[in-house]
């Protein structure tokens, strides 16, 4: 399906999520209990249920590519960054049920790249708790589905993205010229806030921080120059707290800086954020922090904390028009490493 609207600029929402309509029963065929199947109950929706416990309600804008294309048309957006939802990452499980898993996934929006390309880029998703596989997996992802980039939780199974065990990983995303988005997920703490959605309020943040803090304090950063690096909602609350934590980084050396002696502040900069805060002002605030050129446009979609409206407070902003174009179309190619004249641009 091609869209019909006439747009006067390129955007590209890169944080979206996407899901088969149809999934195998995971847990039947690997002989226990904890991935999700969908459960379609009524027209147009599904549970995703976690064995028999119900995890969340989606509408078929989850899965079907021609009802996004035309929501998306109603804000004059051609593109979207398609990566699966987060309950699906799986790190739980066994290595090799989860590296089956993610090649499902990863061929479902592969086939869907291929058949769309005037509407989709894909990120695969890999079986972070094994290394070796999550190579195996990436180096597929691009050189067989053509994927531009992969997904990855905020930490693996509790297990923050500063240790050494997943450097190799960041090594081969950086040889093979692979973009990194990472999404908070198993977010600290959740089993004492869940009252009032505090995991998603509070948690997601928290957790964006986190894999921010653990990727510069580890020396991720320093030892991968090259990794781009998308970090999701915005950073998290670490753009509102840097002034906490570069205090924390000079007063106490002997604590933080114990892997890297690089101020954090040094950092702004040579990663991107999306540019999902539900504030304008908050929005200025990074924007002046780090410069629109490491600002993507991302809503979330087709999830209700995102932002469904997509860039109409940025339109709102009064931004010059080379801050908007970074944010709705060229800080996602320099991160993704295309060339406008790659896309089929609908105008």
């Amino acid at each position: 399906m091609a869209s019909k609207h006439s747009y006067d600029r390129l955007k590209i929402d890169m944080h979206t999520h996407i899901i088969p309509e149809r999934l195998p029963d995971f847990s039947k065929k690997f002989g226990y209990d904890g991935f999700i199947h969908l459960l379609h109950h009524r027209e147009g929706f599904a549970r995703m249920m976690k064995g028999d416990r119900f995890f969340r309600e989606i509408g078929a804008n989850c899965w079907d590519p021609d009802i996004r294309i035309t929501e998306y048309d109603q804000f004059s957006t051609q593109y979207q960054v398609v990566c699966t939802i987060p309950v699906m990452f799986s790190y739980w499980a066994k290595a090799e049920d989860t590296l089956e898993l993610s090649r499902f996934l990863n061929d479902h929006i592969a086939e869907l790249t291929k058949t769309r390309t005037k509407h989709y880029i894909g990120l695969g998703t890999l079986p972070m708790q094994d290394i070796d596989l999550a190579i195996k997996e990436l180096q597929r992802c691009k050189e067989e589905l053509g994927l531009k980039g992969i997904q990855i939780g905020s930490n693996i199974n509790n297990q923050n993205l500063s240790m050494t065990r997943f450097f190799p990983f960041f090594e081969a995303c950086q040889d093979l010229g692979m973009a990194i988005m990472i999404h908070p997920w198993e977010m600290m703490g959740s089993e004492h806030i869940e009252k009032y959605w505090l995991p998603w309020l509070v948690g997601m943040p928290a957790e964006t921080t986190r894999a921010m803090c653990s990727m510069i304090f580890g020396g991720v950063f320093e030892r991968y120059p090259n990794l781009r690096v998308n970090f999701s909602h915005a950073g998290g609350s670490f753009m509102a707290t840097l002034g906490r934590i570069e205090h924390g980084f000079n007063c106490r050396p002997d604590l933080v800086a114990v892997h890297n002696n690089v101020n954090p502040r040094d950092y702004l900069g040579k990663f991107w954020v999306d540019c999902i805060t539900h504030d304008p002002n908050y929005l200025k605030y990074i924007l002046d922090m780090i410069g629109s050129e490491k600002v993507t446009l991302g809503s979330d979609y087709p999830f209700p904390l995102g932002d469904l409206e997509i860039g109409k407070f940025i339109d709102e902003m009064n931004l010059k028009d080379a801050d908007r174009d970074n944010i709705y179309f060229q800080s996602t190619l320099d991160w993704l490493d295309m060339k406008k004249e790659e896309l089929e641009v609908i105008l």
